[in-house]
């Protein structure tokens, strides 16, 4: 089996070793990522600059490229030019903090696993609730069942699992939960602040809410200490809306020429 790893944390961060070494034994793993953090960085691609790949090699660790890009590029370059073989599985994660609702949207996380479905290949991102001890290996266990569960059954191409993890210091899981993912929005607020010349300094902070608009949701399963899995596709289109909207008499266009 060949799978290639990636995340948004970068390539040194714990959650990606502690992945790394919970699968290494499955067969030839490959790791392309991000040369530094990369949250919250969404589903950005680089278009218009160059991309600077390096080999890295951890002692005692894995060998594998740094991309000074996004989490998107890794998987992209991977499957285009790096690798020689396309993988079986790719696998993005374990990334610090849940990765749930409308965070789905902004995390580089989930972005290089809708990437790899993209390219037809399965993919998982995996994601571990903050806590104050991020107990990763842990989190990694968890991630290699669900991973073999999947490598049985992948999901259809097209689709990747997001998969959630509760904070793992106040014990382990009640089990797994399919869910989808919740829409309500965070509690979100800037702080601002006078710069050194003047000029105004915004940073934004929030946290998720105490309702979550659905019982069944990935944010309510996780709040109920529950590893949750959600089944995403790329694929924006409102269908209920375009059925509607193709019924609609729409006006004729002005004249070109007008």
């Amino acid at each position: 089996m060949r799978l290639l790893l990636t995340n948004d944390d970068g390539i040194l961060a714990p959650g990606l070793a502690a992945l790394y070494h919970a699968l290494a034994d499955l067969g030839s793993v490959d790791v392309v990522a991000p040369e530094g953090c990369q949250s919250a960085c969404g589903h950005g691609v680089t278009v218009r600059a160059p991309l600077t790949v390096k080999r890295v090699h951890l002692d005692g660790g894995f060998h594998g490229w740094s991309v000074d890009g996004r989490p998107a590029d890794c998987v992209k370059l991977a499957l285009l030019e790096l690798l020689e073989q396309r993988p079986d599985f790719v696998l993005s994660g374990i990334n610090a903090g849940a990765n749930t609702g409308i965070n789905v949207l902004y995390s580089g996380t989930v972005a290089a696993a809708i990437e790899a479905a993209f390219f037809g290949v399965p993919a998982m991102a995996v994601s571990l609730q903050l806590s104050t001890e991020l107990d990763f290996h842990k989190a990694a266990r968890i991630a290699r069942a669900l991973f073999m569960h999947l490598a049985e059954s992948p999901p259809p191409p097209g689709t990747c699992l997001n998969v959630n993890i509760p904070a793992l210091d106040a014990g382990w899981p009640q089990g797994v939960r399919v869910c989808p993912q919740g829409v309500v929005l965070m509690d979100e607020v800037y702080t601002r602040q006078a710069g050194p010349d003047g000029q105004l300094v915004y940073t934004l902070d929030g946290r998720m809410p105490a309702e979550h608009g659905s019982d069944h949701c990935d944010q309510a399963g996780i709040a109920e200490r529950y590893v949750t899995v959600t089944p995403l596709r790329f694929d924006l289109t409102d269908h209920a809306a375009l059925q509607r909207l193709s019924t609609c008499r729409w006006p004729a266009l002005p004249a070109g020429d007008a």
